[in-house]
């Protein structure tokens, strides 16, 4: 069963603003992304089902948090169903984020307390996922869907709207800044977080150093 309840992990996304999204087969490399970004201060982290295998990786993650990242808050992306959302629960998830809205799956985290953040595209989808009772809800893919302009626009109408932006986010100051001036309030990064060497390999050390840019911008605007 999760470790943190609903209230922890609203709270922690709330004051900590930035949800690395990440995949990758190897359990390895996944830790040390795990152990990169939460150097940088990140408390909050999807990963996403996208391969064969992922729930086994997402199993391994969640026993190496627990051990050596003891405030890491581990939640599951790209599900779709409420049969791999109960998966995911079982296996320990803390959160469930969707790409679509599925009201089975709202049923079936509202049912054991844990949050469900359905992706939405229109003021229609975000509403009706409130009404299922999504507490935060995803703009997917934020930048293709408008942009900062579309958050603002929503904003005006429902302002109680709490919005995360996922897709086109980059974990620049004035990136950041231009999603949060429009209302996020909170922003998934994807892969322009997790940067690479020439060889392709992962950069540690530029990771940890991006995620805390990122940390440092939201908590600064906060403020």
């Amino acid at each position: 069963m999760a470790r943190f309840s609903k209230l922890q992990v609203l709270n922690t996304i709330s004051q900590n603003g930035i949800v690395p999204v990440f995949y990758h087969q190897d359990a390895a490399t996944c830790k040390k992304i795990l152990k990169a970004v939460y150097d940088g201060g990140v408390r909050i982290f999807e990963f996403t089902n996208r391969g064969d295998g992922a729930h086994k990786v997402f199993e391994e993650l969640l026993a190496y948090a627990q051990a050596s990242l003891p405030e890491m808050i581990l939640g599951i992306g790209s599900v779709v169903d409420a049969g791999t959302t109960s998966l995911y629960i079982q296996l320990g998830a803390n959160f469930v984020v969707s790409p679509i809205v599925n009201a089975e799956m709202a049923a079936t985290c509202n049912r054991r307390k844990i949050p469900w953040m359905p992706g939405c595209g229109s003021l229609t989808e975000i509403s009706y996922s409130e009404t299922l009772g999504a507490d935060i809800v995803k703009i997917f893919p934020a930048q293709q869907v408008g942009g900062p302009e579309f958050i603002k626009a929503v904003k005006a109408p429902c302002p109680w709207s709490s919005i995360m932006p996922t897709g086109g986010v980059q974990p620049t100051a004035e990136n950041l800044k231009q999603w949060l001036d429009a209302g996020a309030h909170c922003v998934g990064l994807g892969s322009q977080l997790f940067v690479k060497n020439n060889d392709g390999s992962f950069d540690y050390d530029a990771i940890q150093k991006a995620a805390q840019l990122s940390v440092e911008t939201f908590k600064n605007h906060k403020k």
